[in-house]
C-alpha cells in the first residue's frame, strides 16, 4: 500500500522548526520531545525525521540506517529518563498506534514512552 504523507502534519512542522519543542534528544535520523498534554510523569515522543506515517510504513520503507538509529533512540530515551527495568528504574510503556482503528491523532509515525507512574491495564476489554 503506498502512504500520502502530509508534510503540513504538527511533527512536520516540528522538524522544520515552525514548531517550537522540547527537545530530549535528536540524532541524523530522529527526534525524541516531550509530549505537551503528557499522560505520565515522563511521557516522550520518539519520531524518525523521514515521512512515515505509522509503524508498519516506517518498518517497509525506512532504510536500514533510519531504523537502527530510531530504535537505539529510543534506547537512548529510557536510559535517559531512568525507567529501564533492571537498571534502576520501575519500567515503561511504549506505544504506537496507527490509523483509526488505532486511534492515531497526528499522521506521522512516532513512539509515545511513557514513565514515572504504573500505568495500568493495556487496554480494557468492551
Amino acid at each position: 500500500m503506498a502512504y500520502a504523507y502530509d508534510d503540513q502534519n504538527i511533527f512536520a512542522k516540528i522538524l522544520r522548526g515552525e514548531i517550537p519543542n522540547n527537545t530530549v534528544l535528536e540524532t541524523e535520523h530522529t527526534l525524541a520531545f516531550r509530549d505537551i498534554a503528557p499522560k505520565a510523569p515522563d511521557h516522550v515522543l520518539v519520531i524518525p525525521k523521514g515521512p512515515y506515517v505509522c509503524f508498519d510504513h516506517f518498518c517497509n520503507d525506512a532504510s536500514a540506517e533510519e531504523i537502527v538509529d530510531f530504535a537505539r533512540a529510543a534506547g537512548q530515551v529510557c536510559k535517559m529518563l531512568g525507567c529501564e527495568p533492571g537498571h534502576g528504574g520501575e519500567g515503561f510503556r511504549a506505544i504506537t498506534n496507527a490509523g483509526e482503528d488505532g486511534v492515531q491523532e497526528v499522521p506521522h509515525y512516532h513512539l509515545h514512552i511513557l514513565a514515572g507512574r504504573p500505568m495500568g491495564p493495556m487496554l480494557l476489554m468492551r
